[in-house]
């Protein structure tokens, strides 16, 4: 994705400089994360803010833009009530991805369901698509037929995309590099 590129038809959010989104729904979402710090700040003016911070005993892990897939490593709150966060270990499928966050009894999961892109569920309902290019531009695509989202759904939805990344390669295709790599 293009740095200056604009949102493609139906997303809801683009982002024009790394650390800001624009979403059609919820307006500017600053997304600041130090990586090196472990810790990412999502707010904007109609979503609360939210605070993903990794342990600084946790050991950085370059393939996670926040440095750790460790749940025992990560506390999140947003407005300053916590949620429980539990990302999978991030292997061999797109399942193995996915990030729960149990936060106001709402269970979210982000899951990856392309390369480049991750469903958003809310309660087992897909509520939006989110993608990102691992340089700090996120992008979403509310789906307002189901529901109109909250505010602590794009809080959701930004900090773990924003932490995370999105999608995922299809297994097979990690097994055919991989085979790739041993035959080299």
């Amino acid at each position: 994705m293009a740095y200056d590129r604009a949102p493609a038809a139906g997303r809801t959010g683009h982002g024009p400089g790394p650390g800001l989104a624009e979403d059609r729904v919820f307006g500017r979402i600053g997304l600041d994360l130090d990586a090196a710090a472990g810790l990412l700040t999502v707010r904007g003016e109609r979503v609360p803010t939210a605070e993903l911070r990794r342990a600084p005993e946790a050991v950085p892990d370059g393939s996670v833009p926040i440095g750790t897939r460790d749940a025992a490593a990560l506390r999140l709150t947003i407005d300053g009530r916590p949620g429980h966060i539990a990302p999978g270990q991030g292997r061999w499928t797109r399942r193995s991805h996915r990030v729960d966050v149990i936060y106001g009894g709402i269970l979210y999961r982000l899951l990856p369901d392309s390369p480049s892109g991750s469903r958003l569920v809310k309660d087992g309902r897909r509520i939006a698509d989110f993608s990102s290019d691992g340089a700090g531009h996120v992008w979403a695509d509310w789906h307002q037929d189901v529901a109109p989202p909250l505010r602590e759904d794009a809080a959701v939805g930004y900090a773990l995309a924003t932490a995370f990344g999105t999608g995922a390669e299809p297994s097979w295709r990690l097994l055919v590099r991989a085979v790739a790599d041993r035959v080299r």
